[in-house]
């Protein structure tokens, strides 16, 4: 009898601990997707809160700026369209050689303080379009981060991510694919005050 009883006891710890253990949690963190904007994903969540890179995992300290305010302004998409930044497969982290494009943009805005950027951030053609709007979003706020460093003012940088939406190169080679992982800047141009006639001003 005694023997039994301590069998059955033996047998229930050890479901215990196997129930334990099988019950672990798995909480890896979940990546947000922002809210959908006209032809592409604004970065960011609502009320400026700070956003995760799922590579870096520090919480952004900058409340990410709003592309609607300046959706009248000029865009300039050529002027910086040397310093496009390419990403590896699966990545946001910006690489050593393309480090020196991103000064220079900030470079430019330093000098000319009126004007402000959009950076896109876009991925190849693999993976689903929800996981690639999310690895968009991270490229463009890692760019937008080092901008930071570099001391542009938050304010001066919107986002949007379009994930695998506008590919430069359609092919389906790993070449194309290296040249569809890219975040490029756009300059916003500060829309400048309409010029005053003599004859509005009263001058002569």
């Amino acid at each position: 009898m005694k023997l039994n009883t301590l069998t059955e006891l033996l047998g229930l710890g050890l479901v215990l601990a196997v129930g334990a253990v099988g019950c672990k949690s798995t909480d890896y963190g979940v990546t947000k997707l922002p809210n959908k904007a006209i032809g592409g994903t604004k970065t960011g969540l609502a009320d400026g809160a700070a956003v995760k890179d799922g590579e870096g995992g520090e919480a952004r300290e900058h409340p990410i700026s709003n592309p609607d305010e300046r959706k009248d302004w000029a865009r300039d998409a050529k002027l910086f369209e040397a310093d496009t930044a390419h990403f590896d497969y699966d990545r946001s982290t910006i690489k050593a050689e393309d480090k020196p494009k991103v000064a220079a943009v900030a470079d430019y805005l330093k000098a000319n303080s009126q004007d402000a950027l959009q950076i896109d951030g876009h991925a190849d053609e693999r993976g689903t379009e929800e996981y690639n709007r999310s690895l968009g979003e991270r490229r463009a706020l890692a760019l937008r981060d080092e901008l930071i460093g570099l001391g542009i003012d938050s304010s001066r940088i919107d986002t949007l991510s379009f994930g695998k939406d506008r590919p430069v190169d359609t092919g389906h080679t790993e070449a194309a694919h290296k040249n569809n992982r890219r975040g490029e800047v756009v300059l916003g141009l500060h829309p400048k005050p309409p010029t005053l006639s003599a004859a509005t001003t009263g001058q002569q």
